[in-house]
């Protein structure tokens, strides 16, 4: 994701300075195809930029990259503006929007409700928290990136409202492949199945982007069952901690999670009609 909005912004003529990534071979090749200088540290990214885009994994990855002991990202980062894009719980946005205070800069939470191509192309779902200034501050560098562009209230808040986007988009991906599933262990024309789907209660998003896919055991990655299970979890997290009980959404974890335990993680999230089909996978049709 990161590495496809460096290169959005290069074509929209922004003047990417620096990459970096845990994976030196990853951050040397995008920054010959960017023209800019692969950073060998955080805080080089930050000496060389006003504005830092962050695309990582977790919550540790992203406290680890403002507070990790001997190099981070607010190492001199006065002034710098930090838009954060990844799905991580929300209290981790408020408290690294704490630390840059400290260090006299600013955050934004920039959560992307969207994939791969998107970013490339410029069309972007993005959901905005943290302070108004530092919203209308990257508001036209994210109009480069996003066709839609909310600014949804304090640090945090876009967060909560990505991991319920995530939440049900997991569930509705776990339900269609069940759907399908079934349906090919009756007999049907999936495709048939698929039309009959788009054209009644059975629609949804996930059907336009994941039906076909499922049924042909096609899961090149876009957006993986190990994130799925992740974003799944911290939706549960925050249900945990109201006292609410999400039945469904736990159960879609589960499945998630048994694909991370039988090797699939990388897999796109589609990949779990390789544990409903019939027959497809070793433990398929072990929990009917």
């Amino acid at each position: 994701m990161g590495a496809n909005m460096a290169r959005r912004l290069k074509d929209r003529r922004f003047h990417v300075t620096a990459v970096y990534d845990t994976n030196r071979a990853v951050a040397t090749a995008l920054a010959a195809d960017l023209g800019c200088a692969a950073s060998q540290n955080l805080s080089e990214v930050t000496a060389e930029s006003d504005v830092i885009f962050t695309v990582v994994t977790d919550d540790n990855a992203m406290r680890e990259i403002f507070s990790g002991s001997g190099d981070n990202l607010l190492i001199n980062a006065g002034g710098k503006l930090f838009i954060n894009c990844a799905t991580i719980s929300p209290q981790v946005h408020v408290d690294v929007e704490k630390l840059a205070t400290k260090a006299g800069a600013q955050t934004l939470d920039a959560c992307m409700a969207s994939s791969i191509t998107q970013a490339r192309e410029g069309s972007l779902y993005l959901m905005c928290g943290g302070s108004e200034e530092a919203f209308r501050k990257a508001e036209p560098i994210l109009k480069e990136l996003g066709s839609t562009v909310l600014f949804i209230g304090k640090a945090g808040e876009a967060a909560k409202v990505k991991a319920l986007v995530n939440m049900v988009m997991n569930i509705n991906t776990a339900g269609l492949a069940e759907g399908l599933a079934l349906g090919a262990a009756l007999g049907l024309d999936l495709e048939m199945l698929r039309r009959v789907f788009s054209q009644t209660g059975a629609a949804s998003r996930v059907l336009e982007t994941d039906g076909e896919d499922m049924q042909n055991h096609e899961h090149t990655c876009f957006f993986s069952a190990a994130h799925a299970a992740k974003d799944s979890g911290i939706a549960l997290d925050l249900a945990r901690s109201l006292g609410l009980n999400l039945p469904l959404a736990r159960a879609t974890k589960e499945q998630y999670d048994r694909m991370i335990a039988e090797g699939l993680d990388e897999l796109d999230k589609s990949g779990i009609a390789e544990l409903t089909f019939k027959d497809r996978h070793k433990h398929s049709g072990d929990h009917v």
